[in-house]
């Protein structure tokens, strides 16, 4: 059985291939900082996007998707703001937050794409 990171790794490489089928174009994988960690940095056409992959082995009491609370999105939402410092140019393009996430059901992982799951307002 996989430890818990190597899980992570491969519902991120999962998420990852998902978008990229779609048409997104990764820039940066497991970004981390002080700050804390992004899991995918993508392009969509002229936007960047940060994506957030959260994985669940079953559809218990909070889902993936809601699993990411108000503490978790302003985590994410500095860890961006660190990345725009290191990654200048890519400051002026706009930005959105979206989450992958992985439900893994019997035999088969439900893939849902939330696009805009929250903001940076």
């Amino acid at each position: 059985m996989p430890d818990r990171h190597e899980r992570g790794l491969s519902g991120e490489a999962l998420a990852r291939n998902y978008l990229e089928q779609r048409g997104l174009e990764t820039l940066l994988r497991g970004y981390r900082c002080r700050l804390g960690e992004l899991d995918l940095v993508c392009r969509d056409q002229g936007v960047l996007v940060v994506v957030e992959v959260r994985a669940r082995s079953h559809t218990g009491w909070v889902g993936a998707a809601a699993s990411i609370d108000g503490r978790k999105q302003t985590r994410i939402i500095r860890t961006t703001r660190h990345l725009l410092m290191t990654h200048p140019s890519w400051a002026i393009r706009p930005i959105r937050f979206d989450v992958v996430a992985l439900t893994h059901l019997a035999q088969e992982i439900r893939i849902e794409w939330i696009r805009n799951a929250f903001s940076a307002q």
